[in-house]
């Protein structure tokens, strides 16, 4: 019998044409369905920062959901997370280092396929996993394929990767190597700093969908990704790892296991230096709430040592700085503190 969800976002996330984004700052290359032995071709961008220089080398972030984060006019809900605008206004404040974005688009009909952790799905057991699979949004299913997460990342590590750093001023060691996304997004970024945490010195989990999927009873997918971060989390001496998630609608159902996540985290000796995780209230499961906040995760991972320090706890509640309209684009002011806020969970 069909299982049937109605998460509207996570299966749009890559329901719209191939035009190619344009951007508002910096320079955009764009390489329609890059080869892969590993995953099915699929378009990938490069963002250069404004001021570009050959003679420089750059850190570099890889995100996922790549059609979504540039450009509004080409996505299937007229939103994206505007990546050019914030990167741009946050490297000319200084407040962040100059860096290259590489977008990875997604390939809608295996999104879930791609995005989906692979060794904590394959530690269900059977009828989890068939229940998992059978589930549909609608007429369509959810899943078009086999959990295929580690090809992926291996894709993204040992083809992707390498043409990068061929053809661009990259610093190409993992202190200067990241990965972000939201929701699956999330998902997949953490298990690519849990299984190579020897190229990614840090990871943007933005809306972890930490559900993994609705309509399976008493849902096993939380407990399985717990017990995969307990053995497979990275060192904190030298990786760093941003969570937030919104209040409203689809991410009204991230808290309990974040906090789980949370204590898990000071469990494995990080702190405020390498991990932080913030609760936005009001936002929700979309491009727009992600754009309004995504200076934070820049600022985290990619923050200019000079930018002054802050001595927060890691865990913030209710960070919701007030936005200020630049150009096109609505960001958040940098330097506001939280209206509440709790300390980290002991031990």
């Amino acid at each position: 019998m069909r299982s049937t969800i109605t998460i509207a976002a996570l299966l749009l996330a890559g329901l719209f044409g191939n035009a190619q984004p344009k951007v508002n700052s910096g320079a955009l290359k764009h390489f329609e369905k890059f080869e892969s032995k590993l995953v099915q071709p699929r378009d990938v961008d490069i963002w250069l920062p404004p001021g570009y220089d050959k003679n420089e080398k750059y850190p570099v972030l890889y995100m996922h959901d790549g059609q979504m984060l540039f450009d509004p006019s080409i996505t299937w809900n007229k939103m994206s997370w505007e990546v050019d605008n914030t990167a741009s206004k946050l490297i000319k404040e200084g407040t962040v280092k100059k860096f290259i974005v590489v977008a990875i688009w997604n390939v809608p009909d295996l999104r879930f396929s791609d995005y989906f952790p692979q060794k904590p799905f394959e530690s269900l057991t059977q009828k989890s996993k068939d229940s998992i699979y059978g589930l549909y949004f609608g007429e369509k299913p959810m899943f078009n394929a086999k959990v295929n997460a580690d090809n992926y990342l291996k894709f993204i590590v040992t083809e992707l990767k390498p043409f990068v750093d061929k053809n661009y001023n990259t610093k190409a060691d993992a202190a200067n190597t990241f990965i972000a996304g939201s929701s699956m997004g999330g998902l997949i970024s953490l298990y690519a700093i849990c299984e190579y945490p020897e190229t990614f010195g840090g990871a943007a989990c933005m809306s972890t969908h930490w559900i993994g999927a609705t309509g399976v009873a008493q849902n096993p997918i939380p407990g399985a990704f717990l017990k995969y971060m307990n053995k497979k989390l990275p060192s904190p001496a030298n990786h760093k790892i941003y969570f937030d998630y919104g209040t409203e609608g689809l991410d009204a159902n991230y808290g309990t296991t974040q906090k789980k996540v949370d204590a898990l985290m000071t469990e494995h000796k990080f702190t405020s230096k390498n991990w932080i995780t913030k609760e936005f209230k009001g936002d929700d499961h979309s491009e727009k709430s992600w754009a309004t906040r995504l200076s934070q995760p820049l600022t985290f991972l990619l923050g200019n040592p000079n930018t002054p320090k802050t001595n927060a706890p890691a865990i913030l509640v209710d960070e919701k700085p007030k936005t200020i309209t630049s150009g096109k684009s609505t960001q958040k002011k940098q330097g506001e503190k939280p209206k509440a806020q709790t300390a980290a969970p002991k031990k």
